[in-house]
């Protein structure tokens, strides 16, 4: 019931995001991992049975902690529900509640039928995380299109994962449709306005998005056969550049 505990689960779960926590100042790790850990528990609950039944349950579940946290009251002991009781203040949880809904995506295995029903689900999943980590951080911001911008990158990066579990994660896997989807997701990476001190951390997740946006228009058939890649040099580059701007 630590804030270890939901650090290790980033570690394992989402190196992406446990290397941007650890760029920010360490008094927000203790917002960035509960929250991070969440949305790795809630992202693998329609994955761990085949019973589309169970997997409502496992969802369900964590709506019941979100409900507990916005009642103000007695949360359920878990390892991560604890810790995210602790930093999520209850006016804000609610504002969860789309996360845990688009993950029926994953439990309906229906392909999106256009590129806006895939922009949408980008929107509620990356979307609500950032701007809930921002809000949990102390101050509001517009950090939905750059979290769409991210999430578009990370979702070409979990494609091939996605087409071994035989889902249809793209609505068009045509190069030329991918290539727009990059072009698109490009645009969004902005950083946006009116965030300051320890809020800034939540935008660190996207950290490696522009590099790999940029290698998915040079190749869009990388995005399909897994080579996506962001090298060391700029990895270490990036983290760099987050430390200093976290100070």
């Amino acid at each position: 019931m630590s804030l270890q505990a939901c650090a290790d689960i980033v570690r394992a779960g989402d190196p992406d995001r446990f290397a941007a926590a650890m760029a920010a100042p360490v008094a927000a790790r203790r917002v960035l991992f509960p929250l991070y850990a969440f949305n790795i528990e809630v992202a693998r609950a329609p994955f761990v049975t085949e019973e589309p039944l169970l997997a409502e349950m496992r969802l369900q579940w964590w709506r019941d902690v979100l409900d507990e946290i916005a009642g103000g009251g007695q949360v359920r002991r878990h390892e991560v529900a604890t810790p995210l009781a602790e930093v999520l203040p209850p006016e804000i949880a609610p504002k969860l509640l789309p996360l845990i809904d688009a993950r029926r995506w994953d439990i309906a295995r229906e392909p999106f039928a256009t590129a806006e029903a895939l922009w949408d689900h980008l929107d509620a999943t990356a979307g609500t995380l950032m701007e809930v980590t921002a809000e949990a951080l102390g101050r509001a911001g517009d950090v939905r299109p750059l979290a769409r911008g991210a999430g578009m990158a990370a979702w070409f990066l979990a494609l091939p994962r996605y087409i071994t579990l035989n889902r249809r994660p793209l609505p068009d896997t045509q190069p030329a449709s991918i290539h727009a989807l990059a072009q698109q997701a490009l645009s969004h990476l902005k950083h946006p306005h009116g965030l300051s001190g320890p809020a800034k951390s939540a935008t660190f997740a996207a950290w490696p998005a522009r590099d790999v946006l940029r290698q998915a228009l040079k190749r869009p058939e990388a995005v399909l056969d897994g080579t996506l890649v962001v090298s060391e040099f700029r990895r270490r580059l990036a983290l760099a550049k987050l430390s200093l701007r976290g100070v």
